[in-house]
């Protein structure tokens, strides 16, 4: 079997569903130490193996820092995104075949708006795929219509592809230490506006409304000033708190692009577990798992809707390189008190000792679940809205949240 010379970068979903369009391919893997072949053909090889003088293309799974050597020796390094939707897209997906693509990037949400949208237009053929799950060559390339979950991993190996239709949810930091900084990654999630024409639109949060663009803008602050340039009656919709504007934003562009505003199917959306999915103990006390908070500020939209009454805190986990002073700043005004686990147990430690925050250092989520037991009322909350993410402890954040259920089940 032939191989060609396209290097892929990361043993992965995306690059194997690549590799399945326009292989057999040659991987190169950090976790590979023991070169072996694959049952598609494929090549897979250490990553020091790489040589850029033997290979035409590099591709790498979107999560692969800037900083890592395969990436600082490519060549002719090109993303999933360029490869599939941009003008020198390769056969078999010609830009002739190039569907309609919505894209969705943000700090917070994207999953949820993601799916509620796909869910809005699923009469118009929609897809989704991307960051969501599904690699964008194992979507089918006679749909009509593609919306792209699209992380700002993605958005910065990215530049020439771009949406028709762009949805910016708000911007708060986060993947700082992959990024470098602050304002690269904010750099990367309005990068694609730069490439975006007259004719088409953007969704974008009024703070970067100044962004140069051809798109024609449509600027917001809040849920509130969505539903007044739409016209939307947002006592129509079930959702509250973050997941209002979710599914606001989701509506807008059903609006754009089919002048329809469908409240009953928007209300019939049911949203995915982890995220403020409330449930009881025995004692019908209240505690929720909202453990794909993984930033500081999906956990404080999870305190502000309980702020009304006391609340058991579950905090920490990798915080990838941010300060998480402002989490803290925040706090003063609430009655709250944290129970701290993870990486950066001892950083959140001196922060709740600095601001006065009242907190247990718990180290593992299993004795934070306990100790809130032993003081949790059925006129209180306990709430897992970690503001990390969770793999200095668990292999994801859904094992995190289905941890945290069981604990709470084998409560006495």
């Amino acid at each position: 079997m032939q191989h060609n010379r396209t290097s892929l970068f990361g043993y992965g979903v995306t690059t194997r569903a690549i590799a399945k369009t326009f292989g057999p391919c040659t991987f190169y893997d950090d976790h590979v130490h023991k070169p072996f072949t694959d049952e598609e053909g494929n090549r897979v090889r250490p990553t020091a193996e790489f040589d850029p003088r033997y290979s035409d293309l590099e591709i790498p799974s979107p999560g692969i820092p800037p900083e890592h050597p395969l990436i600082r020796q490519s060549e002719h390094l090109v993303s999933e995104y360029d490869l599939f939707l941009s003008p020198l897209a390769r056969p078999p997906y010609t830009p002739e075949q190039k569907p309609f693509t919505v894209w969705i990037t943000g700090t917070n949400g994207k999953t949820t708006t993601t799916q509620m949208l796909t869910h809005l237009l699923a009469d118009k053929g929609a897809l989704s795929g991307g960051n969501i799950g599904t690699p964008l060559a194992a979507l089918d390339a006679a749909s009509p219509l593609w919306v792209l979950e699209t992380s700002s991993f993605t958005l910065h190996y990215t530049h020439e592809a771009k949406p028709d239709l762009y949805v910016v949810l708000p911007i708060t930091p986060d993947h700082l230490s992959w990024h470098g900084s602050e304002q690269a990654y904010i750099d990367d999630k309005l990068k694609p506006l730069a490439q975006m024409r007259e004719g088409e639109t953007v969704l974008l949060p009024r703070a970067y409304a100044d962004t140069p663009t051809d798109a024609f803008v449509i600027p917001y602050d809040d849920a509130d000033d969505l539903a007044a340039f739409f016209g939307f009656e947002t006592d129509h919709i079930h959702f509250k708190g973050p997941f209002l504007l979710d599914a606001l934003l989701a509506m807008a562009v059903d609006r754009i692009l089919f002048d329809r505003i469908d409240y009953a199917k928007m209300n019939a959306f049911v949203l995915d577990p982890h995220r403020q999915e409330e449930f009881s103990d025995a004692q019908n006390r209240l505690w929720v798992n909202d453990t794909k908070a993984t930033n500081i500020d999906a956990a404080l939209a999870a305190v502000r809707r309980y702020a009304d009454r006391p609340i058991h805190l579950i905090v920490g986990g990798d915080d990838k390189g941010v300060d998480m002073t402002p989490l803290f700043e925040a706090l003063t005004d609430v009655d709250v008190t944290l129970y701290t686990i993870g990486s950066n147990q001892a950083k959140l430690d001196a922060l709740s000792a600095r601001f006065g925050i009242p907190f247990e250092s718990c180290g593992v989520l299993t004795e934070a679940v306990k100790r809130i037991a032993d003081v949790h009322t059925l006129q209180s909350v306990a709430l897992l809205s970690p503001a990390c993410a969770s793999l200095d402890q668990f292999p994801s954040y859904a094992v995190r949240g289905n941890t945290f259920k069981e604990a709470v089940s084998n409560l006495s």
